[in-house]
């Protein structure tokens, strides 16, 4: 007469308890991972911060010197319009600047630069409307196309926008 194994009740509970603990213990290993921030991993967590308003910035590399500079437009009821000019030791392919918010998460806003010939890069755009408030801390990452620089920025570019109150 064959011997049929039989799980006592008492050892379904610990196998049942013993597959809760290692869920929970998986939850927080891999929950980390999974709750982590939009921006986390970007450019700038703990650089210095260079306002783009108050002058432009500059830094060195072993590639040479980069100066970014961010000039105010004016507003014609969209919005200000920026003019972003960076000027680079070399020649960047689809060279982006990428508007992040910094003090609210309002999306990614990629800004093609274009070549002006003489090293230097240029581009037009309106900062996107924070409709909570009338001011907006935004950050700029320049990029080659969807990647990093290959020696990025040791500053971390913003702007403040003070934009109208929207009624």
């Amino acid at each position: 007469m064959p011997h049929r194994f039989q799980l006592g009740e008492g050892m379904v509970r610990a196998i049942v308890a013993m597959g809760f603990i290692v869920a929970l213990v998986l939850v927080v290993i891999f929950g980390s991972l999974w709750l982590k921030a939009p921006d986390s991993d970007a450019p700038g967590s703990e650089q210095p911060v260079c306002d783009l308003l108050a002058g432009p910035c500059e830094w060195e590399v072993k590639s040479g010197l980069w100066q970014v500079e961010l000039g105010v437009m004016g507003d014609e009821g969209q919005g200000t319009e920026y003019q972003l000019t960076v000027y680079s030791p070399t020649t960047p392919e689809r060279f982006l600047a990428v508007l992040r918010g910094e003090s609210m998460y309002m999306g990614e806003y990629p800004v093609p630069l274009r070549s002006e010939g003489d090293g230097s890069y240029s581009a037009r755009f309106t900062a996107p409307l924070c409709t909570t408030g009338s001011e907006m801390v935004w950050r700029i990452d320049l990029q080659q196309g969807q990647n990093a620089l290959p020696e990025p920025a040791p500053l971390k570019l913003v702007f403040q926008t003070q934009d109208k109150q929207i009624r």
